[in-house]
């Protein structure tokens, strides 16, 4: 018998314990950017040296921070169930704490693809995207098919490649937790509707999550403390 299937799904206040800024606050700011400027389409049409600058820096912080507990605990899962991490962080840190099976639906930091080739249903072929873990580009660095690299990230106003790859894993799995998301940036927002009628879901938040099901078991609480918190339920049933 294999092992029961185990989604996580992940937002940014998993990777804020470890120093990584929080993709927006109450003021709409991100590093003190106006978030349409830095993280939507139409800022990269408007300004691509900024939206390159920005990156580049978000690249140079993430080579300076760690995994947290949050991140390890959740590789660590893995020992007994089948776990796939579904999260809407650019960073590498679940790759970095040990964890195997990660969808990246808001894409990766550490890679670059040509201005070109858009975000579509199929995602992008291996040959189209480079990693170049903490470097930078800049103006007048191109692919190889001549067009202007840009940040594999999923920017405002662009679909989302692996949602249904997402969804697919929602619906199979037997437990979703859900960690350091305020359940409000769609489409990944909505994900946990696709959990089967009888899955239990835990949600690990600080703060009030803005939604109701009685599927939801709300464990308020940062990250790190979450994880212990929900280790706990995982070995009492």
């Amino acid at each position: 018998m294999g092992k029961k299937k185990l989604v996580v799904l992940t937002g940014a206040g998993v990777s804020a314990e470890s120093g990584i800024s929080t993709f927006r606050d109450s003021n709409g700011l991100w590093e003190n950017y106006r978030v349409e400027d830095v993280a939507s389409i139409e800022g990269w049409y408007r300004n691509p040296g900024l939206m390159l600058d920005f990156y580049n820096t978000r690249r140079r912080e993430l080579g300076t921070v760690k995994p947290n507990a949050a991140h390890i605990a959740i590789a660590e899962l893995e020992k007994e169930y089948d776990v796939t991490v579904v999260t809407q962080n650019v960073d590498n840190l679940h790759e970095r704490a040990g964890s195997t099976r990660i969808i990246h639906l808001h894409g990766e930091l550490t890679k670059v693809r040509p201005e070109d080739r858009c975000n579509d249903r199929d995602g992008f072929s291996e040959e189209s995207v480079f990693d170049i873990g903490y470097g930078e580009i800049h103006i007048g660095d191109l692919a190889p098919d001549g067009a202007q690299l840009r940040p594999h990230i999923v920017w405002f106003g662009e679909a989302v490649p692996k949602i249904e790859m997402a969804i697919n894993a929602v619906e199979r799995a037997g437990i979703l937790l859900i960690v350091g998301t305020s359940l409000q940036v769609y489409p990944a927002a909505g994900l946990f509707r696709y959990a089967g009628y009888d899955t239990p879901i835990y949600i690990i938040d600080p703060k009030d999550v803005p939604v109701s099901d009685p599927r939801i078991t709300h464990i308020r609480n940062v990250a790190t403390k979450g994880m212990e918190d929900f280790k706990k339920i995982l070995k009492s049933k």
